[in-house]
């Protein structure tokens, strides 16, 4: 074959390849090129060729000659694509009376490559599905009876005596392909919906000459599994254009008898699986209730699968079911008269959920049942009352029974066989808990409160029996299932849980596993414990045990935390331990950086309950030993150790001030006869004691550190929190944060002290002893930030982002401030106009940024920032006219209201004449002024 040489890549990349008659032995060449180049440039060069070859006219006629017998496989399939691609996207090109001769050219070599290549068997199939998708109706009224007829085996030539070499296997096996691509390309054919409608009501009228067909062929001794398994495949292609299950019953049924064939189980399985999972078969009752007794046949190949460890076949039979149960589970419970087999069927699915093993490890059986239960539990529940209670007397030992099984499955190994799984097998497990425990929730809404004592009682013979036995999975998955239960559902009013909280500290929390639960299920009793604080002696001393112990970490810090939380002003008698236990495990370093800053935010919760004598000395006791390390780290050198330090450190007070308010306390001593005085009216709060106390300190961090974002941040966010949570308390600490915040911002600006600044502004601005401190901080940032946009804000999209959210700040909480003789409005403007996040910019502050520019009397100087405005915002800055103009006596008395229309219109037509703008802006400014003599005063 000729090379592809002359085809060179293009000297560009958009450049099209050098233009190549489009022969067949160019083609030819180009698929040489593009199978066997090495040079992807080549590659890509052929390939770009090829698409464009194919969507040619010639394509009509090349594409036969591609299809020669002395081809190789891939430039035959080639071929037969593009068959493909011209009869799909180009069918308009071809005349009408070439219809009749395409087809029975393609007829014709789909019959001489039914021995292959299967690539290109398959890909002429499609192409003929193709082309029946454009004749059907009125063109080929019957393609189907008209394929069958055409693979039919023929008889001798009588002319000359000759037979013609045939292989009918092949030929049946072609037959099938083309019969099960023909739905599957009408699928995914681009359509209009009457058209669609049409060809499916078409194909739907063909089903009666398939099915037969496919019945014959499976039921045969003859049939090879090759043809049976197509066979199956071709049933699956079918049923998804809905074709009436009343008249394929039989053939599905049929399919259950490959079920015992083990080269056909797979194909068995999918295909039973998508006929019966068809909505529209919920049509066909009678079919559905037939079907159902060969799904229970399959319910002792199914035990043996489980007993024999055979997950492949009892995935599938639990797949047949699941399908049966889940998508007809309403029309199988109003079948009244047939109520046993489909109670029969319930059953076979609960032993599917139950199937021994532990799930992923040695079963995967289990996890596809947990939705039926779902939607078998809805059906159940949409019943009117009457029927409900029926079914519910059916039902409700049914899923007492799948508890059992649940909490069963939730079970861990041994330790040993734990040990050894994989990282994704203990992920999936873990997952398939959290699915049980969803399931266990769920079911909780039709078994009620009887589910919890059902689960107490067996829990209490387990620890309270010596003859029991019990091993610490068997306590663990009862636990799990309180746990499920209770940490959706409001349990306060269940007379199981003191029973509960009195058995819990006699459990062993030896076991790492159920010791977590233990702590998980402590956890989600917090708000009961609550209502119910004497029960708290019993069970804090547990959750201390855990604290200690770092593989516990996760489970023991959140459950203290939310004791914490909901129990605070009960913990008094508590708090020594609380404190000690939580000190030592923080000095020693027992938990990860995560879970200190939780175990922080839990005793800031502890300490806002205490009394006010008593908060600042426990809160001293506490920070101490971090504070002289935090000390000791600032006199070092800054080092990567240290700094990691340092943001842990600091990342812990930040957690601590974020629930330490004392404020908010006071709203939980409602009815107390004395209740204890704010800060404000007697001394300052312990928060902002210690940071006073701290301050020079984080002052020496900043100096060493200043051009470190992360230390940055860490400080600003201990301040960020503080103020969030304390609110106007922090005022004492505004004057002195203020001047550091300009002096670090002004030093290395960062986003951060922007961020820490918006907090500010927005509790502060408006009070008056404050307003001064707000207003030079305001004006610091405000000059930093314009010195460094002078060299471009793109260099700094994160101070950009804050400095804009900042100002947004300002102009809802203090627009005045504008006013300042220190505030450079005109080049606030410019810089915003300078941004990429203009327009978000100009959109966040609104019409109240608008408001200031007009209130400031339109000076001559604002054309720039309107002419930017109109030119950015053309659409807002028109609303926004409107708006603040519309306003009687805005911005001035000595304007009338055809005045101010006459400068909104000047001024919107003009987006690029600065000099006009200005003309404009300064003609409107002296009639606002009472000033005449200019082209308004003819109104």
């Amino acid at each position: 074959k000729d090379s592809l040489c002359q085809m060179e890549p293009p000297a560009n990349p958009g450049d099209s390849p050098v233009e190549l008659e489009l022969t067949v032995e160019n083609v030819e060449s180009a698929l040489y090129q593009l199978y066997f180049d090495a040079d992807m440039e080549h590659k890509n060069v052929a390939q770009k060729w090829l698409t464009q070859a194919q969507a040619s006219t010639q394509a009509w006629q090349f594409c036969w000659a591609l299809l020669g017998p002395d081809k190789l496989p891939e430039v035959q399939f080639f071929g037969a694509s593009t068959l493909h691609t011209k009869i799909s996207r180009h069918w308009s090109d071809l005349p009408t009376d070439q219809h009749e001769s395409l087809r029975m050219q393609l007829l014709s070599h789909i019959l001489h490559f039914s021995s292959g290549p299967k690539m290109v068997l398959t890909r002429l199939c499609v192409a003929l599905a193709s082309l029946a998708l454009n004749l059907i109706p009125q063109a080929w009224s019957q393609p189907v009876a008209d394929m069958v007829r055409a693979f039919q085996p023929q008889k001798p030539d009588s002319k000359d005596g000759s037979e013609v070499t045939q292989d009918p296997q092949a030929h049946c096996l072609t037959l099938l392909e083309l019969l099960t691509v023909l739905p599957e390309e009408f699928q995914s054919s681009r359509l209009t919906q009457a058209r669609r409608a049409q060809l499916r009501e078409a194909l739907i009228g063909e089903w009666s000459v398939v099915c037969p067909m496919l019945r014959q062929l499976l039921q045969s001794q003859d049939s090879s599994n090759q043809v049976k398994e197509k066979v199956l495949r071709c049933l699956s292609s079918w049923v998804g254009l809905d074709v009436p299950l009343g008249e394929s019953q039989e053939l599905v049924q049929d399919c259950f008898t490959a079920l015992s064939n083990p080269e056909l189980f797979d194909s068995a399985v999918e295909t039973i699986v998508n006929a019966i999972s068809q909505p529209d078969c919920q049509r066909y009752t009678d079919a559905l209730v037939n079907l159902l007794p060969l799904v229970l046949g399959l319910h002792d190949q199914l035990k043996t699968a489980a007993q024999d460890g055979d997950m492949e076949t009892s995935h599938g039979i639990c797949r047949i079911a699941v399908a049966m149960g889940e998508t007809h589970s309403r029309v199988l419970l109003e079948q009244v008269e047939h109520w046993q087999e489909y109670l029969a069927l319930v059953n076979m699915i609960l032993f599917c959920t139950g199937i021994p093993g532990h799930y992923p490890v040695s079963e995967t059986t289990s996890s596809l049942t947990l939705t039926f239960w779902y939607t078998l539990q809805d059906d159940i529940l949409s019943f009117e009352e009457d029927k409900q209670a029926v079914y519910l007397q059916v039902y409700r030992p049914v899923y007492f029974q799948l508890v059992d099984v649940l909490l069963h499955k939730s079970h861990y190994p041994s330790q040993d066989e734990y040990t050894a799984w994989t990282t994704d097998d203990k992920e999936q497990f873990r997952i398939y808990r959290v699915d049980i425990s969803d399931t266990l929730m769920y079911v909780y809404e039709m078994l009620g409160a009887e589910l919890l004592s059902n689960l107490y009682d067996r829990l209490g013979r387990q620890l309270m029996d010596p003859q029991q036995s019990a091993v610490w999975q068997d306590t663990e998955a009862l636990l799990f299932g309180f746990q499920s239960i209770a940490e959706t559902i409001d349990v306060n009013y269940s007379d199981v849980i003191p029973g509960l909280i009195g058995l819990i500290p006699r459990i062993n929390i030896s076991n790492v596993m159920l010791a977590d639960t233990v702590m998980y299920t402590i956890g989600s009793l917090a708000e009961w414990l609550a209502d119910h604080p004497v029960m708290l002696s019993g069970i804090l001393p547990m959750v201390l045990q855990g604290l200690v112990k770092a593989e516990l970490s996760v489970s023991s810090v959140s459950t203290l935390k939310r004791i914490c939380r909901e129990c605070r002003h009960d913990l008094g008698p508590y708090a020594q331990d609380i404190l000690t236990v939580s000190q030592d495990v923080l000095v020693k370093e027992v938990h990860k950086s995560s879970q200190c800053m939780w175990l922080m935010q839990a005793l800031g919760f502890l300490l806002s309950a205490l009394p006010m004598d008593e908060i600042l000395a426990r809160l001293h006791s506490l920070i101490t030993p971090h504070v002289q390390r935090l000390d000791a780290l600032a006199q070092q050198e800054p080092d990567p150790t240290n700094k990691q330090s340092i943001i842990h450190i600091l990342g812990m007070l930040s957690s601590l001030f974020t629930t330490l308010d004392i404020n908010r306390q006071v709203e939980g001593l409602e009815g107390a006869p004395n209740p204890r005085p704010t800060p404000s009216q007697t001394t300052h709060n312990p928060v902002v004691v210690v940071l006073q106390q701290v301050f020079t300190l984080i002052q020496t961090i900043l100096s060493k550190w200043l051009d470190d974002s992360d230390i940055v941040e860490a400080v600003c966010g201990i301040f960020d929190k503080s103020v969030r949570t304390l609110l106007h308390d922090f005022g004492p600490m505004v004057a002195q944060l203020s001047e550091m915040l300009g002096q670090i911002y002004s030093a290395f600006p960062q986003a951060s002290a922007l961020d820490l600044a918006r907090q500010m502004v927005h509790i502060f601005a408006g009070e008056e002893q404050h307003i001064s401190n707000i207003q030079c901080l305001t004006e610091q940032l405000t000059s930093a930030t314009l010195a460094i946009f002078q060299q471009g804000p793109r260099d700094h999209p994160d101070i950009a982002e804050s400095f804009m959210h900042f100002h947004a700040q300002i102009l809802k909480r203090k627009p005045d401030l504008y006013l300042s003789d220190q505030m450079d409005v005109k080049a606030l403007f410019y810089c915003g106009n300078q941004h990429s996040m203009f327009s978000e910019f100009i959109v966040s502050l609104g019409f109240c940024l608008f408001f200031c520019i007009m209130l400031l009397f339109l000076t001559e100087h604002f054309s720039e920032v309107l002419l930017s405005l109109n030119r950015h915002c053309p659409g807002l800055l028109s609303q926004w006219l409107k708006e603040t103009l519309q306003t009687p006596g805005f911005p001035s008395n000595q304007v009338s209201p055809e005045q101010k229309h006459t400068f909104t219109q000047q001024l919107l037509r003009e987006q690029t004449n600065k000099r006009r703008v200005k003309e404009i802006v300064k003609e409107f400014s002296l009639l606002c002024r009472g000033l005449q003599g200019s082209g308004y005063s003819d109104y």
